[in-house]
């Protein structure tokens, strides 16, 4: 089962991350991360930093991998997830950028893209720390419900939901939002050696509740998580509202020993 933890809010949440991912850097300078987009990851890269800025660590080692980009929208586009890793996580922390890789979502090469993406993560070494968000409907990355749990990186289709959520981003206009997407897969997902989920408000508290107790089911694809041995799921109380032992994750987290990182 996933460690859950249960936080105040998405500044105590980035703080969790940012010490587990600094400590990462400085064990192994050369660490892959699995990079994220959307809005639940954005505190933690403020915090991380940070951390990165006051600890003065060096980052010019540092490697990634990003989850997913839109199929046919131009890299330069500036709600590409190449734009937005490059905005988000890349400047900010000072990384190389030719040590960032995005999936490659020209449709010109699309259909290689994908096997091509999860050679270059597994030359690499793999990812040592993944960021994940989560859905509405139990979505990570672009596995929406009903993905194989063995999947590799690939093309899926984005559901209406999806789109309707992401149509914030293209000025309320879904029919700018692309209708597909090159993701890795939940198995590609699964094979980074530590998952750290991050969920906030009460909108999500239906799907983190599949996701840690449920039953493990393509219907939730984030339920594939309590099949891998180094998960933190960590989110508010409103994101945990639905948790049967949420009582519990606070008693374990509020009694872990001082030598036990996440």
């Amino acid at each position: 089962m996933a460690e859950v933890i249960i936080v105040r809010n998405q500044d105590e949440a980035g703080k969790i991350y940012a010490q587990c991912v600094t400590d990462l850097i400085v064990r192994k300078p050369d660490c892959v991360l699995g990079l994220a987009t959307g809005s639940s990851p954005l505190a933690a890269y403020e915090a991380l930093v940070r951390d990165v800025n006051e600890r003065h660590i060096d980052v010019s080692q540092v490697r990634g991998f990003a989850l997913d980009e839109y199929a046919g929208l131009d890299p330069r586009h500036p709600q590409s997830y190449r734009s937005t890793i490059t905005r988000t996580v890349v400047e900010p922390l000072g990384l190389d950028p030719e040590k960032i890789h995005v999936p490659n979502g020209d449709l010109d090469s699309i259909q290689e893209a994908g096997a091509a993406y999860d050679e270059a993560i597994a030359r690499a070494g793999g990812v040592d720390i993944q960021i994940l968000g989560i859905g509405t409907d139990g979505h990570i990355g672009f596995n929406e419900p009903g993905s194989s749990l063995a999947s590799g990186t690939r093309i899926k289709t984005l559901t209406e939901q999806t789109r309707i959520d992401n149509a914030r981003f293209f000025d309320d206009d879904i029919s700018k939002v692309p209708s597909h997407c090159i993701t890795q897969g939940i198995g590609t997902i699964l094979k980074a050696r530590h998952l750290v989920l991050l969920a906030f408000g009460a909108g999500k508290a239906e799907a983190v509740a599949e996701t840690v107790e449920g039953g493990i089911s393509s219907f939730c694809p984030a339920s594939a998580l309590q099949l891998h041995p180094h998960a933190t799921v960590i989110v508010d109380e409103a994101a945990a509202s639905r948790l049967r032992n949420r009582d519990y994750y606070k008693y374990a987290f509020a009694n872990k020993p001082s030598w036990q990182q996440i």
